[in-house]
């Protein structure tokens, strides 16, 4: 009989269910558990072959009739921002992120619900409660942290902090090769700010000067319109069949 390591993964594959991305699409995906003292080498190994963290699961899709999630990540060094997302940037000059640890909080929270219930009032994360979002954020056996933007106050060029409720809030893990944007969210209020884009072309920096070669972004979906800002920010890797291609030369 085969033994197997009591701390090896083992995966699963759940039932179809609705695609959230392509209407009368089906998805499934395979997923497997991120504990243990495995757990940040094999967070590291399944990101890079196109899998995404949520809390203490990694998953990838494996639908049986389509493959259009396709992995991408932003070739941090050969990257060189647009005239449109320097306009982005320049929109947030009076914003500052800070890294934190991943403990939630109420303003966090309050920010987070304001975001779904205005961008995704009928996705599977609609009902979250403070608990569920909690667990989100400090449910992790990886590296990982916090990046909370405020406005700039008067001592931020002295202690690199904004004062204010958060504007905008993103979860990112910390790999050997690069960041990994696991979710992010902010004021609904502050559409003009692009502060989705923002936060991408933030995380780019915060890679470069951490010298990791890659910002993974999850999943591009051709299709979907939900997912078609993640092909801006180029040259990126997608992960095809036979590995990471890249694409969008600058």
């Amino acid at each position: 009989m085969t033994s197997h390591p009591r701390d090896a993964p083992q995966f699963y594959l759940t039932a179809p269910s609705p695609c959230p991305y392509l209407p009368g699409q089906q998805e499934r995906k395979v997923f497997t558990h991120l504990v243990g003292r495995r757990a940040r080498d094999l967070n590291e190994i399944l990101t890079q072959g196109g899998f995404r963290r949520s809390q203490t699961i990694a998953y990838r899709p494996a639908c049986e009739t389509c493959r259009a999630c396709i992995s991408v990540r932003v070739v941090v060094g050969d990257f060189a921002a647009s005239d449109s997302q320097r306009r982005v940037l320049k929109r947030n000059r009076d914003l500052v992120g800070q890294a934190q640890a991943n403990r939630p909080a109420s303003e966090q929270y309050a920010l987070f619900r304001r975001y779904l219930d205005a961008r995704h009032g009928d996705g599977g994360m609609v009902d979250m409660t403070v608990l569920d979002y909690a667990m989100m954020v400090e449910d992790s056996h990886v590296e990982t942290h916090l990046v909370v933007y405020r406005r700039r106050g008067p001592d931020t060029a002295i202690n690199g902090r904004g004062t204010g409720a958060p504007v905008a809030v993103c979860l990112t893990d910390v790999l050997s090769d690069g960041l990994s944007m696991v979710y992010s969210f902010y004021d609904p209020a502050e559409a003009e700010r692009s502060l989705g884009t923002f936060m991408i072309l933030d995380h780019i920096e915060r890679a470069r000067s951490l010298g990791l070669p890659y910002l993974y972004l999850g999943y591009w979906v051709e299709g979907s319109r939900k997912m078609q800002y993640k092909a801006k920010f180029t040259p990126q890797e997608r992960l095809m069949p036979n590995g990471w291609a890249r694409v969008g030369e600058t």
